[in-house]
């Protein structure tokens, strides 16, 4: 449920409605604006009297939000989100590359990577450590190891770091991680995301491979029901029936995530093609389409990467893709026109 005051209403009656709905039994979370503050009423609304509520003389009208996501919910929350990471902004305007190998295999790898893509105009560093992989006997990555050696990365260079978690027990491994990714594998893994919800680190939840774009804003509500308001969205392809890509990018996932959600939305061409050559124009287009960031892999020698070597784009490649991306975005990261 929404309540919206009328504009102008001075601080101290503010309080007073808020802590007046309070007694009614639900949380309330307030928005305020330049002029006006919205009140988010979360918890069981159905026995709250809606006309009660919109008899206060200081409120200017009330309404119930039908969708099952709250904390989410643009109407919720109007502007944009602004998460904050190690000095940068992404969300609201401000714009990010996140560019590193999928899976991290040893220090001179993610040093060389990163140093080459930080020159290159990203602003944050990513690295698999734990590595979810269809087949058991596949690499699973350096688990602790890899952390060890991301942040070794990010002192020579200063770059934050993502990279991403499999299990709440892992949990105390990535104190000193910028960014905890959620993989799309488990975007339903709702105990984990309980945990997620508990800390104050900055999530980049990836969708599901055959997930609803309401199924990953229901799981980003975990999260953010917990406590924890920094929430990233990442649409990186979903699975369809076309066989040309290794999936398929939603480019319309992104603005309909704009319309339905004031969280920041990243996209992943690398993981939404599979391919090398198409990274740059999935790029531009998620740009074109509102994106408040990419998420793009790049390993210093793809063909002996240890995951996801074919789609991966080598430093120089890098450069290539970004040089177009530079002209669009500012020295503060936001986008030009």
């Amino acid at each position: 449920m929404i309540v919206v005051l009328k504009q102008n209403t001075q601080k101290e009656q503010v309080e007073e409605v808020k802590n007046w709905i309070g007694e009614m039994g639900v949380q309330v979370h307030m928005i305020e604006g330049l002029h006006t503050t919205v009140f988010g009423l979360i918890g069981d609304t159905s026995k709250v009297d809606m006309e009660q509520i919109q008899s206060n003389p200081n409120v200017e009208s009330v309404k119930r939000i039908q969708e099952p996501y709250k904390n989410a919910n643009r109407k919720f929350h109007p502007n944009d989100t602004v998460v904050e990471i190690g000095g940068l902004k992404i969300g609201g305007g401000h714009f990010q590359v996140i560019a590193g190998p999928c899976s991290v295999e040893c220090e001179e790898q993610i040093t060389e990577v990163a140093r080459r893509v930080k020159a290159a105009g990203a602003g944050m560093l990513r690295g698999g450590a734990f590595k979810p992989r269809t087949s058991p006997y596949a690499f699973q990555g350096l688990r602790a190891e890899g952390i060890e050696l991301l942040l070794k990365a990010k002192r020579v260079t200063g770059m934050p770091i993502v990279t991403e978690i499999m299990s709440a027990e892992h949990l105390p491994l990535f104190e000193e991680v910028d960014v905890i990714q959620v993989g799309a594998r488990n975007m339903q893994n709702f105990e984990l995301l309980k945990m997620l919800g508990k800390t104050n680190k900055p999530i980049l939840l990836k969708r599901g491979l055959a997930n609803t774009i309401e199924e990953l804003l229901m799981s980003a509500e975990y999260i953010m029901a917990g406590g924890n308001p920094n929430v990233i969205l990442c649409e990186r392809g979903i699975r369809t029936f076309e066989t040309a890509t290794r999936n398929t990018l939603d480019i319309s996932a992104i603005p309909i995530l704009k319309r339905l959600s004031h969280l920041p939305v990243v996209v992943d061409p690398s993981h939404a093609a599979g391919i090398t050559w198409l990274v740059e124009p999935l790029s531009k287009a998620a740009i074109a389409a509102g994106a408040d960031g990419l998420i793009i892999e790049v390993h210093n020698n793809p063909k002996k990467a240890l995951s996801d070597g074919a789609q991966s784009l080598t430093p120089d490649d890098f450069d290539s893709v970004m040089k177009p991306i530079c002209r669009l975005v500012d020295a503060e990261g936001k986008i030009l026109g």
